[in-house]
């Protein structure tokens, strides 16, 4: 294998110069780079990138952890994670949780094992009661709902917020009746399930509507399946409904397949407005109606903390940070 010394020996330069020119170091006589760019070409010289990243310790690498990787939200996300650390000159690994706390943890525990310099993740399994578990000095960004005010940088999407100007949207459209479907996580827990559930139980109230529990449908999973079935169920439970409130985006076009299948048409007998802005929402039939967050946002605050981190070492106070969002209005909702 060709080395520096090797390279210096042909140019007949020191290393310390080859290191130079290679390193674009400005200050280096003009015959002198072009003899080290002659000798580098001809003993075909290649930098180890890998070995020089580990000597200055960092690998240019960070992970990203996800629930599911195979959603659309998360897939969205982590591409838009991936350019931003490529402006800033890092590659992205990701990983894949399964919402399992364990392997949250050990996703955590085995970060620095894999040679990464930072990670973040995105936590569904880990909660309140586990703050203290990601006190580390290893660079961490959380994303999620669980762990407010903890050790770590924290980014959380407006899952309150977002799902009463949803719902606030279905009443100003005129619905009266509306449903959520949403998920079955404990509403006593800061889950996504119960900031947006409370946000829409505030709408309800805030308007003067009466919230009837018996239009509030509980999905083991949130995916279009999942969002189907239990869109059978509201239908088949006879309870009257004129608007739904979905959760997920994921979750809503799997209940407009529901109800178009259960002959409710959409929007004329229902209106449905989903949450997250993924693309798939707006080439669904009818295009789906939807709280979109600033992922755009999300994703450079998420790569900009954790690298601000990685350069400035251990002596930092983690911040909180809410995405803004839009209300996207479509066929949906008209």
């Amino acid at each position: 294998m060709v080395t520096m010394q090797d390279v210096a020996r042909a140019a007949g330069v020191s290393p310390m110069t080859v290191s130079n020119v290679l390193n674009g170091y400005p200050h280096v006589r003009e015959d002198t780079r072009d003899k080290v760019l002659r000798a580098v070409d001809d003993l075909d010289y290649r930098v180890n990138v890998a070995a020089r990243n580990l000597r200055a310790g960092r690998t240019k690498t960070i992970g990203f952890a996800v629930p599911e990787a195979d959603r659309p939200y998360f897939g969205q996300l982590g591409a838009k994670i991936i350019a931003h650390a490529a402006t800033r000159g890092y590659h992205v690994v990701i990983e894949q949780t399964g919402a399992d706390r364990e392997r949250e943890l050990h996703t955590i525990a085995g970060s620095r094992n894999r040679m990464y310099d930072g990670l973040i993740l995105s936590v569904v399994g880990l909660g309140t009661r586990d703050r203290d578990l990601l006190r580390t000095n290893f660079p961490m960004v959380i994303l999620g709902e669980r762990v407010f005010s903890g050790p770590a940088d924290h980014i959380a999407l407006p899952n309150t917020e977002g799902t009463y100007a949803a719902t606030r949207h279905l009443i100003e459209r005129g619905c009266r009746d509306i449903a959520m479907v949403k998920g079955n996580d404990d509403l006593s827990d800061a889950s996504v399930t119960a900031l947006r559930y409370d946000g829409f139980r505030r709408a309800l109230r805030d308007s003067g509507l009466e919230h009837d529990p018996a239009r509030d449908i509980a999905i083991e999973e949130l995916t279009m399946a999942g969002g189907r079935e239990g869109t059978m169920r509201l239908v088949d439970s006879g309870v009257r409904f004129d608007g739904v409130v979905c959760i997920t985006d994921t979750v809503a076009l799997g209940v407009i397949r529901g109800l178009v299948d259960a002959g409710v048409s959409v929007p004329g007998d229902a209106r449905v407005i989903g949450f997250d802005g993924i693309d798939e929402s707006e080439f669904s039939v009818p295009r789906l109606s939807t709280i979109a967050p600033d992922h755009d946002e999300v994703a450079a605050r998420a790569v900009d903390l954790l690298l601000d981190r990685i350069a400035g070492g251990e002596d930092w106070q983690a911040q909180e940070f809410v995405a803004s969002f839009r209300l996207i209005e479509r066929e949906s909702t008209v």
